[in-house]
């Protein structure tokens, strides 16, 4: 990936957590790096494929100013949000925020925070049997993509599946949606879990009747173990109204673990249950 470098740019902003800093304000020292690809911009001469980086300098000072925050730390990733949901050709940044003038008593060149973020690929199912199923799914869908730190890339078709685990409950809605996100697979999987309660979801049953169900199968192709998240999700490969909506918007996804794509983990699993 091509990068693009902002090195010392400096700001004045009241950033702090002491009054005098809220105040009086001081000077922040700002490098920015950025993960984009510039081929078309370097092969057309159209500044409009790439980023215009005095514009983007200007950008930096104006967020960077908008509010008063007590840590560099809230300052700094708030200006990779921006960065980010600004700019759609920009794949990750780096933003390095330094406090030469840090009241701590002590010489010293400056204090200094680095935040790293990039926009990671991930295929999240969906299901709900309980209550109005289509708005169930439609305002789960709604409230993700609304989000800044979230773009939906595509979504399969909503199926009608048989329940699976707990057969004493009504049929479910099931689909797969891919997405961008900036957020980490834990913060992630605490998101889809916040909008299953939204949705008012109870966790009665063991794969009983939901309102909402949201899963994270795919993240990147990241191999993931974490005892409120496993990544991929351990029974892909057994649930075949997971597998369908893989095969309609990626067939050709390759399955980090098993090194099978979704096309032929759906084939073997029909086959075994013939």
């Amino acid at each position: 990936m091509d990068k693009l470098y902002i090195k010392d740019l400096e700001v004045f902003a009241n950033h702090g957590v002491f009054e005098e800093e809220k105040r009086l304000g001081q000077k922040f020292v700002i490098s920015v790096t950025l993960d984009l690809d510039m081929h078309a911009a370097a092969v057309t001469g159209d500044l409009s494929k790439s980023v215009n980086y005095g514009e983007l300098c200007a950008e930096i000072e104006t967020e960077f100013q908008r509010e008063s925050y007590d840590l560099i730390e809230t300052a700094g990733e708030k200006l990779t949000d921006y960065i980010l949901s600004r700019y759609n050709q920009i794949m990750g940044v780096s933003v390095l925020v330094k406090k030469p003038w840090a009241p701590i008593h002590k010489p010293l060149d400056y204090a200094a925070i680095e935040i790293n973020r990039s926009w990671h690929r991930a295929f999240i199912a969906f299901g709900s049997n309980l209550g109005d199923r289509e708005k169930n799914i439609q305002t789960a869908i709604d409230s993700l993509s609304a989000r800044s730190d979230i773009r939906l890339l595509n979504q399969s078709s909503i199926i009608e599946t048989e329940p699976w685990g707990y057969a004493e409950q009504d049929t479910f809605l099931n689909g797969v949606m891919e997405i961008e996100t900036t957020l980490s697979p834990a913060d992630l999987m605490t998101l889809l879990l916040d909008t299953e309660k939204l949705l008012k979801r109870e966790r009665v049953i063991h794969w009983g009747p939901r309102t909402l169900d949201l899963d994270i199968l795919f993240y990147d192709r990241l191999v993931y173990d974490h005892p409120h998240i496993t990544l991929p999700h351990p029974r892909v490969q057994d649930r075949l109204f997971v597998l369908e909506p893989m095969v309609e918007i990626a067939p050709w996804y390759i399955h980090p673990v098993l090194g099978k794509s979704m096309t032929e983990l759906m084939e073997q699993l029909k086959k075994s249950e013939v």
